[in-house]
């Protein structure tokens, strides 16, 4: 952008070009000015997220992520930590808990704080979601208990260290990586469940756990699916 004294540059060129008074070369100029401005391209924010649509989130937390951006960076969100985010959005706008999480790291992703499948302290997260057709108990009997969980998840020998039902579980990976599940009902008979599989040693990791977790998760979907 021009400083001022390049802007009275313009404007007499102009004059000098137009033969136009000072008012009008510099009105002219001004106008231009704000249609250029009007017609900058928005940032991909969605994109650059990398987690969900803006509708899918306007859905969810109510704001597309171009206003969740707005919001933050209005108090500087971007120079805080990722817990002083996220409760930041939870108490404020009271959005729950895993979203206040979705739009936090989103918004990180978006100001470069962290790329996709990285945490701010440098190590890497897979994330996963979905959908079920089943009641939020019927979900959580199918990860909390040992021999239906075996019918989608096979062979994996992880321990339950903490779980809230119907809510939340923690998990410890034979690996010892970590991973964090939350539960919640949606209408219709629907509910959802959030995978965070964090620890993990480097971006490869994450990009193949996240594929491991789409095929399970899959494998769950035909396990609930109604008969």
């Amino acid at each position: 952008m021009p400083t001022n004294k390049d802007f009275k540059r313009l404007v007499r060129a102009r004059m000098r070009k137009t033969g136009e008074s000072y008012t009008t070369a510099r009105a002219h100029l001004l106008a231009k000015k704000q249609v250029t401005k009007q017609q900058a391209p928005t940032p991909a924010y969605a994109k650059l997220a990398g987690m969900m649509s803006d509708a899918a989130l306007k859905a969810k937390t109510g704001c597309t992520w171009e206003r969740w951006v707005r919001a933050l960076d209005r108090v500087q969100a971007h120079t805080w930590p990722h817990r002083r985010i996220a409760e930041y959005v939870h108490e404020t706008y009271k959005v729950p808990g895993w979203w206040s999480q979705t739009v936090t790291v989103g918004y990180e992703r978006i100001k470069g704080l962290r790329a996709i499948g990285q945490r701010r302290d440098g190590g890497f997260e897979a994330t996963k979601s979905k959908t079920f057709a089943a009641s939020v108990s019927r979900l959580y009997r199918a990860w909390s208990d040992a021999g239906a969980r075996a019918r989608w998840l096979p062979a994996v020998d992880l321990t339950v260290r903490t779980a809230t039902r119907d809510k939340s579980m923690r998990i410890t990976w034979p690996d010892m990586t970590s991973v964090q599940v939350g539960f919640a009902a949606r209408s219709g008979a629907k509910s959802q469940v959030q995978v965070q599989h964090a620890k993990l040693p480097d971006r490869q990791a994450s990009t193949r756990m996240k594929q491991f977790w789409a095929e399970r998760l899959g494998a769950l979907e035909a396990v609930l699916a109604p008969r």
